[in-house]
C-alpha cells in the first residue's frame, strides 16, 4: 500500500510550538483549542498576520517541534510491513531544510529524502492513501482520505465528505491494518 502522510500536525506537533512561540513573543496566553481556523492568526486579535505566520520561519523555531505520539513507532511498524510511506508536504522553501532536518529526519530517522514530497497540491500525488488534517488536501484527491482531528477541524463532518476522521497513530494503524486485509 502507498501511504502519502502530511507532516504538520499530522505527525509532529506544528501548532503546539507555533502558538507558544506567538505566546513567547507578544506576552498572549492563546491555547491549540482556540485555533479553530486554518488562518492561525484569527487567534491572535491586534497581531498581524504577518505578526503571527513569522514565528515557524525563524531560525530556530523547529528544534522546538516535536513528534506526535506514537507517530515515530506507527509509521516504522507500517513500513517495516512492506508499505510504502510518503511525507507530503506543503511547506514554504524557506523553511524546508531546517524542517526535515530539525524534526523529520531526527524523529523519524528511518525515513529518507527519497520519501518527501513537496507540494502544495496533494490532490496530484497518487497513493492509496492520504492522512492530513487539512481538509483542502484531501478534498479531490483520487485515495482513502484520513482526516488527522485537530481544532481547527474538529466540527467538520469527515464521513459525510467521504473522509475517514482519525483521532491517534494507532487508530491509524488499526484502520490500515483493516483496509490492507480487505
Amino acid at each position: 500500500m502507498i501511504i502519502l502522510v502530511d507532516m504538520d500536525d499530522t505527525i509532529e506537533q506544528l501548532l503546539k510550538a507555533w502558538v507558544n512561540g506567538v505566546n513567547e513573543k507578544y506576552g498572549r496566553c492563546v491555547s491549540c483549542d482556540e485555533i479553530v481556523s486554518w488562518d492561525v492568526s484569527a487567534a491572535f486579535p491586534g497581531l498581524t498576520h504577518e505578526q503571527v505566520y513569522e514565528i515557524p520561519m525563524k531560525p530556530g523555531f523547529w528544534k522546538t517541534v516535536e513528534p506526535i505520539e506514537d507517530a515515530p513507532e506507527v509509521l516504522s511498524r507500517l513500513i517495516a510491513s512492506g508499505n510504502e510511506v510518503y511525507i507530503v508536504t506543503a511547506t514554504p522553501y524557506e523553511s524546508i531544510f531546517e524542517k526535515m532536518s530539525e524534526v523529520l529526519f531526527k524523529c523519524f530517522p528511518f525515513l529518507s529524502w527519497d520519501q518527501v514530497i513537496v507540494t502544495s497540491r496533494k490532490q496530484l500525488i497518487r497513493g492509496d492513501v492520504l492522512i492530513d488534517d487539512g481538509i483542502h488536501n484531501l478534498e479531490g484527491g483520487q485515495y482513502k482520505k484520513f482526516l488527522m482531528t485537530a481544532p481547527h477541524n474538529i466540527h467538520f463532518d469527515a464521513e459525510a465528505h467521504g473522509m475517514i476522521r482519525v483521532r491517534s497513530w494507532k487508530e491509524i494503524e488499526q484502520v490500515i491494518e483493516r483496509l490492507a486485509a480487505d
